[in-house]
Parts: structure tokens; C-alpha cells; sequence
């Protein structure tokens, strides 16, 4: 294949919507799960995994987010390709404030040692009504 038929595929490839979530923020990736019943039929349902963004890794169709959350006690990870068509949507609950692009260091925190502060964005539309402008302002001072 040339460089111009990968190019093409990958943008054909490429989701549309706009992924505005960085590390710290708490999301909802919402995974197309397919399941084999007992009489052979392949069943699809769509199972959410809420957490903690721990980071953003690549760019274009090869970009990747890794989502960390507590289940029973346990830490787990997983890593999502973006634009994998097993990605039904992912959902922006709130906003954290963190420092770093890499919050490895949520791995060894437990309990309120573990709460990450909340930053508000607010958009602010331009009076012609085109563009908006994100203002961040952190809610906790360390």
C-alpha cells in the first residue's frame, strides 16, 4: 500500500467527535462488549468503565487512554485505543486538577489520599458566537 492509501484509511478510520479530557479528569468509556449465548448467537451489549484518565499516549488513530478505577478494593487499569470502533462514546464526568500528564503516582495513593481536586472550565462565547474560549481555575489549593 502507498502512503497516500494509509493516510486515507486512517482518517476513514478516525472518529469524528472531539476528545477534550486530559489526565486527572474522570470519564466514562462505554465499550461495546460482544458475548457468544449458549444456542450460538453472538449477542452485542454496551458495559461502562468509569475512572480516573492516568494518561493520553499518541496521536491520530493510534492515540490511546488509560483508565484506572478501584473495583472491590482493587486497582484496575485498562488501556483504550480511541478510535477502535469497539468504542461506543466516552463521557467527560468532571474535571480534575492535576499537575502532571502522567499520574502514575495515583497507583500507590489510597482513600482521600486517592480524591483528585475538581477544575472548573468555563466557555465563554465570543460575541459573534463562532468560537469559545476555556478558562481554567483550580478549586483546591495543596
Amino acid at each position: 500500500m502507498s502512503k497516500l492509501n494509509i493516510e486515507a484509511l486512517h482518517q476513514e478510520n478516525k472518529k469524528k467527535d472531539t476528545f477534550d479530557f486530559r489526565a486527572g479528569d474522570t470519564v466514562t468509556v462505554n465499550v461495546k462488549i460482544m458475548e457468544k449465548t449458549a444456542d450460538g448467537k453472538v449477542k452485542s451489549r454496551i458495559q461502562p468503565f468509569k475512572g480516573v484518565v492516568i494518561q493520553r499516549k499518541g496521536t491520530g488513530i493510534s492515540a490511546t487512554v488509560t483508565v484506572r478505577k478501584i473495583s472491590n478494593g482493587i486497582g484496575v487499569e485498562r488501556i483504550f485505543q480511541i478510535h477502535s470502533p469497539l468504542i461506543d462514546s466516552i463521557v467527560i464526568d468532571t474535571h480534575g486538577s492535576v499537575r502532571k500528564a502522567r499520574i502514575y503516582y495515583m497507583r500507590e495513593l489510597h482513600g482521600k489520599a486517592a480524591r483528585i481536586a475538581e477544575r472548573k472550565v468555563h466557555a465563554q462565547v465570543e460575541a459573534t458566537g463562532v468560537a469559545a474560549v476555556a478558562t481554567e481555575e483550580p478549586t483546591a489549593a495543596n
